[in-house]
């Protein structure tokens, strides 16, 4: 199951256009080509719809927000609704701030999302619409426990109904849900959360995995949440003593790039909600 959805990123190739943020740029491209797809960056509003145009998927993410690309990310989406292509919205830091929130609801208004990828309290702030969440990091409240398990199912089968798009909150326990099922992933390592843009470069993943694998989308992002808490495991597992978070980021990359349809489907830990 996880590993036709590999090789077919593999065969097929995917080309994603990112509108993404300055943080994690040179680790979404890194990603992207390290699980057999291709990227362009580019966000300035005269050419956003010419480069959604030649790709297969679009990624927005808007972690370093500012005024200037906004444009770009509403122009690039509609193309990509009217194409028919994949599109992911990472909603980095909503609720954090009024122009975040907004910003992210007013995408979610104008455009249609294939998937929305973020931490779970970046999907309850743009599902009420509101600010309030603090940073970019899950609050704490709000983070998905053995104990709070069926309620966040509930609310993220819910979200996806609403949306009409695939919802995916990652953390410790990863959800990734359509309005009937759920899978519940609990692949990864603490330690992803010690680099910058593990986040970001799983939304560009999970746009290259649909991209490949039209014809069954939510087992196809579940590989790539898959994919991405795998490769974390991978990553830790190879560290030595002498080891830090440069060769964790290192290593990360080089586990979904050395990646194979076995290991992957050996190494996935989910059940089904």
């Amino acid at each position: 199951m996880f590993k036709e959805k590999l090789e077919n990123l593999r065969k097929n190739g995917a080309l994603i256009h990112n509108i993404t943020n300055y943080v994690t740029v040179n680790d979404v491209a890194n990603i992207l080509l390290a699980s057999g797809a291709a990227p362009i960056m580019a966000d300035e509003i005269d050419e956003a719809a010419d480069i959604t145009s030649i790709c297969g998927g679009l990624a927005i993410n808007i972690g370093t927000l500012n005024r200037r690309t906004i444009p770009a990310m509403f122009a690039a989406g509609k193309k990509a609704n009217e194409l028919r292509h994949m599109v992911v919205l990472d909603p980095v830091g909503a609720g954090a701030s009024t122009l975040r929130t907004e910003t992210a609801t007013g995408l979610l208004h104008e455009i249609r999302f294939t998937a929305i990828r973020g931490n779970i309290s970046e999907i309850k702030a743009i599902a009420a619409g509101t600010s309030g969440t603090q940073g970019v990091d899950a609050n704490v409240a709000d983070k998905v426990t053995d104990e709070n398990l069926e309620n966040a199912v509930s609310f993220v089968k819910s979200f996806s109904r609403e949306t009409g798009a695939l919802i995916i909150a990652t953390g410790a326990i990863d959800l990734v849900a359509d309005k009937d099922t759920a899978y519940v992933i609990r692949n990864g390592h603490p330690d992803m959360s010690r680099i910058t843009g593990t986040g970001c470069m799983l939304s560009a993943l999970v746009a290259a995995y649909l991209t490949a694998n039209p014809d069954d989308l939510l087992t196809a992002a579940a590989a790539a949440v898959v994919a991405m808490g795998f490769a974390g495991e991978t990553a830790r597992a190879r560290m030595t003593e002498k080891d830090g978070n440069g060769a964790f980021r290192q290593y990360l990359l080089d586990a979904v790039y050395a990646m194979t349809g076995e290991a992957l489907e050996a190494g996935a830990k989910y059940a089904l909600r």
